[in-house]
């Protein structure tokens, strides 16, 4: 996905991780290594339940197991890196590995993005919408969405991906953070980096703006809806079906927003690794949990499975 051909006078660059919790490191390890199996276990037992059992085969629980593919490819890319850099203290990484850690995280983080919009879709058809719901969110319609997400993110992705990798990169070769983001990266570059630049806001913001504006438009024309049930038990019964995916939503949007929506300078380096720590290792680690929690579906067919092992085990 990342061209070889990128120039570069520094063989190679060391991502610094969090220097300031070494004497720590060991308790900062195993933490973020139960974190890595839990995340991993969470989604692939998602991924799991949905493609095995019936009851799950709705749209819904196909954009959440496409969500969960997402997150075990972002933690994948940051983690077991994050966990070297904090057991030697710094990592050493080429220029193109870099750039490729870069380009897997962008695609990963993009994809979800354009999947929690579609599952907001999906939110707002099956409450306003539900006399019409398998007809509007027939499974080739579902389909269409899944691959035109992974696809968006993929070419997004790649067009800056192409642009930095034909930067030259001369300058200091240490990374004051825990992985390659773009910002960090561009600051080792010698070269003009304004296309680049350029590039990564003509993308980003309005593909943002767009998520954001229709993920609001769909969720007041849900409370609009939900409040003119007369019943309440017809609301108690509407609101959990959106009510995981918006969790989900303010918890992913509001850690990205603070990264970088935010004036770089409105935040010390620490406080900056912190937060992107929220959205690569603590958010696909809570997406499963929250969904397990509050989808009736999902523990019923998860207690299904195990009393299934139970038997066949005998």
């Amino acid at each position: 996905m990342t061209p070889s051909h990128n120039q570069s006078s520094i063989p190679e660059l060391f991502l610094l991780g969090f220097q300031l919790l070494q004497r720590s490191r060991i308790i900062l390890f195993l933490s973020l290594l139960v974190v890595y199996m839990m995340t991993l276990t969470g989604n692939l037992l998602i991924i799991r339940l949905v493609s095995a059992t019936r009851c799950l085969h709705s749209p819904m629980f196909f954009f959440l197991s496409h969500l969960s593919s997402c997150d075990i490819i972002l933690t994948t890319t940051i983690i077991p890196n994050l966990l070297y850099i904090t057991l030697k203290n710094s990592s050493p990484m080429t220029v193109s590995g870099c750039i490729a850690q870069l380009n897997l995280f962008s695609f990963s983080s993009v994809t979800e993005c354009l999947l929690l919009t579609m599952m907001s879709y999906d939110r707002y058809v099956a409450v306003c919408k539900p006399l019409h719901y398998v007809t509007i969110m027939n499974f080739s319609f579902c389909l269409s969405l899944v691959v035109l997400s992974w696809i968006l993110g993929f070419v997004l992705t790649l067009i800056v991906t192409v642009l930095i990798s034909h930067l030259t990169f001369c300058n200091f070769k240490y990374i004051d953070h825990f992985f390659c983001d773009v910002a960090p990266l561009l600051q080792l570059s010698c070269s003009e980096t304004t296309v680049v630049q350029i590039a990564v806001y003509i993308i980003a913001v309005p593909e943002t703006v767009i998520e954001t504006m229709f993920i609001i438009s769909t969720y007041f024309c849900i409370f609009h809806a939900i409040h003119r049930i007369s019943s309440t038990t017809g609301r108690q019964k509407a609101f959990p079906t959106c009510s995981s995916h918006l969790t989900v939503v303010c918890m992913y949007y509001g850690t990205l927003i603070a990264i970088y929506a935010i004036p770089a300078g409105d935040y010390s380096p620490g406080m900056n690794k912190i937060v992107s720590l929220m959205y690569t290792v603590v958010t696909p680690l809570l997406n499963p949990i929250i969904y397990s929690l509050r989808s009736r579906e999902i523990r019923t067919s998860f207690l299904k499975l195990l009393q299934i092992k139970k038997i066949l085990a005998m």
